[in-house]
């Protein structure tokens, strides 16, 4: 009987689970089936092509930073001070054994002119000096070195010379008891009190190549010897050169054919000891500077000396006895030079004279601070370019070598 029962419960289930699965298939509420769609190709959108903005070009009347200034020497911007500050006129030995030397990176014009024995010497305008730790090595002067360095109105810095054309007879240094010639003589003595700013290295050292100093140095000398530190009211106080605006480069494009290549400047015939060169580097647009065939460098940056100007300056000389010492005419009118910028060289004018010497300056000295001027076959006044200049005083009898091709200064 239980078996019947389950069978028929069973049979039951099942008719209603038949019931219920039609009535869904026949409901009001159909399944509804979804179509695939398919979905549109995106039209690709055109991007703006990104056009980049050129740079403004700088304002060269616009300092990069508030109070600097164009630099009276090298038409650089400097700190505003700097042109009021004295720079040093520091006399470099160019002896193989002297090399490498400090201060060098501080040059802002750079001279070369022959002394005694067929050697020369070199003498460089530094600015910015206070902070240096090393100036040097040091060696002597000769008076047409000061001649060259009074038109800076710096503080000279050397180690002796010779008394009989230096002192005695007028000479040069006489004038630094009246406060005109302002000097550091490291021999100590009647051309000029050392101040106490020399010291050897090394220690205890006499060797003709280890003198030195450095910025404090100075500074304590100048102090002691009641220097003044800022130029002086009898110096002109302007650019000491005719400088082109700083953005139009003079490439000497403008004389034509008259403006001859000049990459490679070899000064051997005016300088047989050292044989002095420079190579021109396009990329950077200056010269490269060396002595005896090495790069000539700054012994603390270790740094090539570099220039953007040359100038060759053919100069009347004498010998004035048996022992050799030599007597450059540094005051002079219409002498022949050459003026070399941007790979080419042009010929060249110079002349250094008593003009435009501000009022109460005694006018017998008044050409030693007037700078020298050089002035192109037309008369006109040459424009330097931005940057260092390396002047060479050579003998109006010497020659020097340009691309291969020799030029004589006579």
């Amino acid at each position: 009987m239980k078996k019947l029962q389950c069978l028929i419960l069973c049979i039951s289930l099942a008719a209603v689970l038949v019931a219920c699965g039609g009535e869904s298939a026949e409901s009001s509420h159909p399944v509804v089936q979804f179509e695939k769609v398919e979905k549109p190709a995106e039209t690709p959108v055109e991007e703006e092509p990104v056009v980049e903005e050129e740079p403004e070009e700088e304002d060269p009347d616009i300092p990069p930073r508030e109070g600097m200034v164009r630099d009276f020497f090298t038409n650089e911007w400097v700190e505003g001070d700097q042109n009021v500050k004295r720079p040093l006129a520091v006399m470099y030995p160019v002896n193989k054994q002297a090399q490498p030397q400090y201060g060098l990176d501080h040059v802002a014009v750079f001279y070369e002119i022959m002394e005694e024995g067929d050697m020369s010497r070199q003498m460089g305008i530094l600015e910015n000096w206070e902070e240096l730790e090393r100036i040097g090595n040091i060696r002597s002067i000769r008076d047409y070195f000061i001649y060259a360095a009074l038109e800076y109105d710096p503080i000279i810095v050397h180690y002796g010379g010779p008394e009989l054309y230096l002192y005695e007879n007028g000479g040069l240094l006489n004038r630094s008891v009246r406060d005109d010639i302002n000097n550091v003589n490291g021999v100590g003595g009647k051309m000029g009190s050392d101040g106490g700013a020399f010291f050897r290295v090394p220690e205890g050292s006499t060797s003709e190549h280890t003198a030195f100093t450095d910025g404090a140095h100075i500074q304590a000398a100048m102090e002691k010897l009641n220097y003044q530190a800022t130029h002086r009211n009898y110096y002109t106080g302007e650019k000491h050169f005719q400088f082109a605006p700083v953005n139009e480069v003079n490439t000497l494009e403008q004389y034509g054919a008259e403006a001859k290549s000049a990459v490679e400047v070899d000064m051997a015939g005016c300088y047989p000891a050292t044989k002095s060169a420079l190579t021109y580097n396009e990329s950077d647009g200056l010269y490269y500077k060396t002595l005896y065939g090495n790069k000539q460098i700054d012994a603390a940056s270790e740094e090539q000396l570099t220039f953007k100007n040359i100038v060759i300056q053919s100069t009347y000389y004498e010998k004035r006895d048996a022992k050799g010492y030599l007597a450059f005419k540094m005051h002079d009118t219409t002498r022949d030079g050459y003026f070399i910028t941007e790979g080419k060289m042009i010929h060249i004018n110079w002349k250094k004279a008593a003009t435009n010497v501000p009022e109460g300056y005694a006018e017998d000295h008044a050409a030693d601070y007037a700078p020298t001027r050089y002035y192109d076959d037309n008369g006109e006044e040459v424009l330097f370019n931005t940057g260092r200049t390396m002047i060479f005083v050579a003998k109006e009898d010497g020659s020097f070598t340009v691309d291969g091709t020799e030029v004589s200064l006579k």
